[in-house]
């Protein structure tokens, strides 16, 4: 008796997680982060590329945010269905650009996630200046979803 207990248990866990890992990623859509930003990603091509476009829900400057223009790369040789991909934000309502680099995940509800790294580069007028004009922070986004 333990031992069929115990061969459906492992044939469950493996069905299971099977299941899961059937569920890929795609980057093309609508996207929220943990901050109110918004993103739109149109489809990836052949060779990963990709553009669409952002709108910052935080700045430091006091000029009026606008939705900006986002292109990207999707590492296409990765088939597990859980690809990374990079994209640069040029800001259209300030003198900076943010690069983002990240992977998009199926979590264990298949919910798709995508967990980013960027880095704020903003102008300064000296190199003496040079120390303050990077900034880093992390994002996670997750899907948009029609109501």
């Amino acid at each position: 008796m333990v031992q069929v207990t115990l061969f459906l248990l492992v044939l469950s866990l493996a069905l299971g997680a099977h299941g899961l890992s059937d569920k890929k990623c795609s980057l093309t859509g609508q996207w929220i982060n943990d901050l109110g930003s918004t993103m739109k990603i149109s489809a990836v091509n052949n060779h990963g590329d990709f553009s669409g476009s952002y709108l910052t829900a935080v700045t430091a400057t006091t000029n009026t945010i606008e939705e900006s223009p986002l292109q990207g790369s999707l590492q296409r040789r990765n088939q597990k269905g859980q690809p990374t991909f990079g994209f640069t934000v040029n800001w259209t309502f300030s003198d900076s650009v943010t690069v983002f680099t990240g992977q998009c995940f199926v979590d264990k509800n298949g919910k798709e996630v995508l967990k980013t790294m960027w880095l704020l580069r903003s102008h300064v007028d000296s190199i003496e200046n040079d120390w303050k004009a990077t900034r880093v922070g992390i994002n996670i986004f997750t899907r948009v979803t029609s109501k």
